[in-house]
């Protein structure tokens, strides 16, 4: 008897390990990432290894889950300073020595080739969220000032590059930390009138602003091409308005119940461009019709209010105002990527979490996933 409780099992001995995980968090992934599946499946059917590849990086996300979520929350602020300073230090190199891909220059070689702005996207609100706990109990208005400049490092460096979706993703992010460490509504409130008021202007004015030679002062040429396609993608049909195009007729051709899996015709017949990354959700809307968006939809809704219910019972400031953030990140991707498919938002580069092909993506989201259920465990193994 005494032999057998000396030498465990396996499984019996890795079982301390997945004590304290958010099984609900679990579930409503396992729940995307067999649509990510499935859709990637029909849509990369004739790209190569396009589906086996994605399932590695799912894999692979899995593993950092796994890692991450056994390091605690107080161990993952020791390294919110240097993972942030290392992340700014590499987007400064990517300015002076980085790759240039498509014409933007993203990416560096440091022994093999990263795109360091998706670092940012966990090290900035990280970054975020150990300040405010650092200033917990005596925080000023200029604590906020400082949090502001911290965030504004990253985001500009990215949107220089050019990547507005990346640069969009961590400004979310952190901007999410300042609102949750208690933002005063009196500094919400004026630019948020200011940006409405702007993007009325800019629909009311739009037949004027998007003529021929007009250039506006603060975007980039294809940043305002974007916005101008936005508001009348017939404008060029052919040409910067098609994706929207195909993307809104796959849409709309999958009716309510979809036209079948593998029977998708604007995906198979390849008139949806990029259909296995950013516009995967119109190859999925047309075969699984309105019936599977609302799955999808429901499961993501799930994944976002799990993550606050984890954000809300954190021990600590900064486990809640990172969970917050982690949180949103999920929401802002599934909300923008969804949006620009579908013709409500300008086309950027950005995946739907967990069924748009891509490694490094998948990645981030692991890290996000295991930063929540790390912070999950905390609070369980507290209560214990």
């Amino acid at each position: 008897m005494a032999a057998v409780l000396d030498n465990p099992p396996l499984w019996r001995r890795a079982l301390p390990l997945f004590r304290g995980f958010d099984a609900l968090l679990a579930c409503a992934v396992l729940l995307l990432c067999a649509a990510g599946l499935l859709a990637m499946y029909s849509s990369g059917y004739d790209h190569g290894t396009r589906f086996v590849d994605h399932g590695r990086n799912m894999l692979l996300a899995g593993a950092i889950l796994f890692v991450v979520a056994q390091v605690p929350p107080q161990q993952l602020m020791k390294f919110a300073v240097p993972v942030y300073v290392v992340g700014v230090v590499l987007l400064l190199g990517v300015e002076f020595f980085g790759i240039t891909k498509k014409g933007a220059q993203r990416w560096i070689n440091v022994g093999l080739v990263i795109q360091p702005s998706e670092i940012l996207k966990i090290a900035t609100p990280l970054m975020l969220a150990w300040w405010f706990q650092r200033r917990e109990g005596h925080r000023q208005p200029l604590d906020f000032l400082v949090a502001f400049a911290l965030l504004a490092v990253p985001v500009l460096l990215i949107m220089h590059q050019p990547d507005l979706g990346t640069s969009i993703l961590v400004a979310a992010a952190g901007m999410s930390v300042i609102f949750f460490a208690g933002l005063p509504w009196r500094l919400i409130v004026p630019p948020v009138l200011l940006g409405v008021i702007g993007i009325g202007l800019v629909v009311w004015f739009s037949s004027d602003l998007c003529q021929d030679g007009v250039r506006w002062v603060v975007l980039r040429e294809y940043q305002q091409q974007r916005i101008c396609t936005l508001m009348d993608p017939t404008r060029d049909p052919l040409g910067k308005g098609f994706h929207i195009l195909q993307g809104m007729i796959a849409i709309g051709s999958g009716g309510v119940f979809g036209k079948g899996f593998m029977q998708g015709t604007q995906t198979h017949l390849e008139f949806i461009p990029e259909r296995t990354t950013d516009f995967i959700f119109a190859a999925y809307s047309e075969e699984f019709g309105l019936l599977g968006n609302g799955f999808l939809i429901l499961a993501f809704v799930f994944l976002i209010l799990r993550g606050l219910v984890i954000a809300l019972e954190a021990p600590t400031l900064f486990s809640r105002l990172l969970a917050g953030a982690v949180t949103l990140i999920f929401f802002t991707y599934a909300f923008v990527n969804m949006g620009m498919v579908s013709g409500m938002l300008p086309v950027v580069g950005v995946p739907l979490p967990f069924v748009s092909y891509g490694g490094t993506a998948m990645v981030t989201l692991g890290m996000g996933l295991g930063i929540l259920m790390s912070i999950a465990k905390s609070k369980r193994l507290l209560q214990t």
